[in-house]
């Protein structure tokens, strides 16, 4: 069965669009990964979808699980070690200064997707996720990317360079599918340092070691997604019902949070790698400061 295609949002036109808009708002990032961007493929799933995760991902609460995910990779990689890939380049000072916001960009946006693909993928297997509570209730934080956040920018999935080609074939294979993340598209733009990481990062992520602690990242994800505020509905049948792919949908979601906790500790390691950066809490999200009534107006 072929994967299927994915929808940038250059090309998104209508409802997809605008979700897409909505998501990377909400999200507080300037990209969305390619998860979504497959999802985009499914519109009238991608809107149904939306409209029952939305309102949890603008919540603290869903803002504090991913920062959780995110402080347990981060204790993970100190355990694994430094990679050394980060001294084994040179770089000048405005390459370093691009590479470490492109990293800072990925260390915030992964764990967010790994606990809202777990969310995802526990509805359409008929699991209950969040709590019936009434819209409104949790506390919310402010939209829009930080003013210093990166923005997102990747080289062709299939680039003119022979030694790229080469690269990203054995990255996606070794990551598995759907498709190649856009963390290593978005590394490309500097191939040395990219080689030198993926040379580091390969050997590490074939180790028990590193199984166990994905398995650990993937179920204390599922735990914080179940516990979200706002209950998340989706199910097999609203599948049907949307007259959508049900089997390729459900392949590509279980596919994609398979990998992402390997994903989420591969960018702690190279976050930790580089020394300096704030591996915790890299853009930390302000209250937004809305009237209750307001908020359960927008939320409808």
């Amino acid at each position: 069965m072929a994967s299927p295609k994915q929808v940038s949002e250059h090309e998104a036109h209508g409802e997809v669009e605008r979700v897409l808009y909505e998501m990377r708002q909400t999200l507080r990032v300037t990209g969305l990964d390619v998860t979504v961007r497959t999802w985009a493929s499914f519109e009238r799933f991608l809107v149904g979808m939306w409209e029952a995760m939305g309102p949890n991902t603008e919540t603290r609460a869903f803002e504090s699980a991913a920062d959780e995910v995110r402080a347990q990779a981060v204790e993970a990689a100190e355990r694994l070690g430094r990679l050394g890939a980060w001294d084994a380049v040179v770089l000048g000072e405005s390459q370093r200064y691009h590479v470490r916001g492109a990293l800072e960009l990925y260390h915030y946006l992964n764990p967010k997707m790994l606990v809202f693909t777990s969310a995802v993928k526990l509805a359409l297997q008929d699991e209950p996720v969040g709590a019936l509570q009434p819209l409104g209730s949790a506390e919310r934080i402010e939209r829009g990317a930080p003013s210093r956040m990166m923005a997102m920018e990747w080289v062709e999935e299939r680039p003119d360079d022979a030694r790229l080609r080469v690269l990203f074939k054995d990255i996606q294979e070794t990551v598995g599918p759907p498709s190649l993340p856009g963390e290593f598209r978005g590394l490309a733009l500097w191939p040395e340092y990219l080689e030198a990481t993926w040379e580091r990062l390969k050997p590490r992520m074939r180790t028990e070691e590193w199984a166990r602690e994905c398995d650990a990242l993937l179920e204390t994800s599922r735990r914080l997604a179940r516990r979200l505020p706002y209950e998340v509905a989706l199910s097999k049948e609203r599948l049907e019902v949307l007259r959508e792919d049900a089997e390729l949908i459900q392949r590509v979601t279980v596919q994609s949070e398979w990998r992402l906790p390997v994903l989420v500790l591969g960018m702690a390691t190279l976050v930790g790698d580089v020394g300096d950066l704030e591996r915790r809490l890299p853009f930390p999200a302000e209250a937004r400061l809305v009237p209750d009534f307001v908020v359960g107006e927008e939320l409808r």
